[in-house]
C-alpha cells in the first residue's frame, strides 16, 4: 500500500501557503535538518530527505495541482521518487542554503537500496551533471553517499589594451599576440570583428591567470590608433581638424580632406564659415559593427599666422579699416 505523506505538514505550511511561503519555509527547515549540521543524526537525516521531497513537489506548479487534486496516495501512484524529483534544480537549492566554502560539503542520502534517494539522485546528477549543474558543482558518488562539491575558483580575469588601425576596424581582422604565461611566451590568435568601437572589449575565455579551478579570461580593451588629425570627441564622433586661412572662410573654398582610410576626400566649404564650424562627410568614417560606415566630421580652424609680412600687414590693415 502506498503510504501517505502530508507534504504541506511536513514543511508546516497551509494548503494554500504562497510559493513564497513555502520556499521560507523550506529553507528555515533545511538548516535546521542539513546533515553538516546534524552528523550522524539519521533521524535528522531522514528529516531532510522529507522536506525535499516535500519541496520538489509543493515548488513545481504541475506537481502541486496533481497532488492537491487526487491526495497524497493517488499522487504516489502515479509519481515515483524519480518522477518526483525529476527536473527538480538541487544547484539552485545549494546556492539558496548558502552552502559552499573553499573546501567540501556535504549532502549525504543514504541509497535505501534500488529505486531509493541515492539512485535518485545518481539519476539527477548524471542528468544534470552538463553545462546546467556545472554552474554549481558536481556530485560525486562516494559508496552508498553523495558528497557535493563545490567548484574551484578560476583565476583572475586579466584586462589589456590592444591597440588596431582604421582599416582592421573597417575590414574586420585577426591579430598574433604574445602573452608571458607562467614565464613562457604564448601566442594567441585574436579576431577583431568589424565595426568594433573604440573601448570595446573582446574576449579570449581561458587565457587569463591560472587558478585552482582553471584561468580565468582574457579582455582586450580596442584602443583604435588614429592618424594625426583624427580623435574622437565626446559624444563618439570621429572627427578631423582642418585649418583654412581667414581669406578661404571668408570666401569660401574647396579642400582636401585626407580620409580615414588613406583615401583623399574633397570638401567645399561656404564663404562665411566660423571658426570651429562642423561639416559633415556622410559614410567616410568608421562602422559601426557590421552595418554601414558612420560619418567623419570635419572641424574648420582659421589658421591665424604668427607673424606678417609689411604687405600681409598692409593688407590687414586696409581690412580693419573695412570694418573686417
Amino acid at each position: 500500500m502506498t503510504q501517505s505523506k502530508d507534504y504541506y505538514k511536513i514543511l508546516g505550511v497551509s494548503k494554500d501557503a504562497s510559493p513564497e511561503e513555502i520556499k521560507k519555509a523550506f529553507r528555515k527547515l533545511a538548516l535546521k535538518y542539513h546533515p553538516d549540521k546534524n552528523k550522524g543524526n539519521k533521524e535528522a537525516e531522514e528529516r531532510f530527505k522529507e522536506i525535499n521531497e516535500a519541496y520538489a513537489v509543493l515548488s513545481d506548479p504541475k506537481k502541486r495541482k496533481e497532488y492537491d487534486a487526487f491526495g497524497s496516495q493517488e499522487f504516489h501512484r502515479h509519481y515515483s521518487q524519480e518522477d518526483i524529483f525529476r527536473n527538480f534544480d538541487f544547484s539552485s537549492i545549494f546556492q539558496d542554503l548558502g552552502i559552499g566554502g573553499d573546501g567540501f560539503t556535504r549532502i549525504i542520502f543514504s541509497s535505501g537500496g534500488g529505486g531509493g534517494m541515492g539512485s535518485i539522485f545518481d539519476d539527477l546528477f548524471s542528468a544534470q551533471g552538463g553545462a546546467d549543474y556545472g554552474r554549481a558543482g558536481r556530485a560525486h558518488p562516494h559508496g552508498d553517499r553523495f558528497v557535493y562539491q563545490q567548484p574551484q575558483p578560476k583565476g583572475q580575469d586579466v584586462i589589456l589594451d590592444l591597440y588596431v588601425t582604421p582599416q582592421e576596424v573597417i575590414n574586420g581582422d585577426k591579430k598574433i599576440i604574445s602573452l608571458q604565461t607562467g614565464g613562457f611566451p604564448e601566442k594567441i590568435s585574436v579576431t577583431i570583428p568589424k565595426g568594433i568601437g573604440q573601448g570595446k572589449k573582446i574576449r579570449v575565455p581561458g587565457k587569463g591567470v591560472q587558478g585552482p579551478g582553471g584561468r580565468g579570461d582574457l579582455y582586450l580593451r580596442v584602443n583604435i590608433s588614429l592618424p594625426p588629425g583624427f580623435y574622437f570627441d565626446k559624444d563618439g564622433n570621429l572627427v578631423h581638424d582642418k585649418y583654412i586661412r581667414f581669406s578661404e572662410a571668408c570666401l569660401g573654398t574647396k579642400v582636401d580632406v585626407p580620409g580615414i582610410d588613406g583615401t583623399t576626400l574633397k570638401l567645399k566649404i561656404p564663404a562665411g564659415t566660423r571658426c570651429g564650424q562642423k561639416m559633415r562627410l556622410r559614410g567616410k568614417g568608421l562602422p559601426s559593427g557590421t552595418g554601414a560606415r558612420n560619418d567623419l566630421f570635419v572641424r574648420v580652424l582659421v589658421d591665424v599666422p604668427k607673424s606678417l609680412t609689411k604687405e600681409q600687414r598692409r593688407v590687414i590693415e586696409e581690412l580693419k579699416k573695412a570694418g573686417l
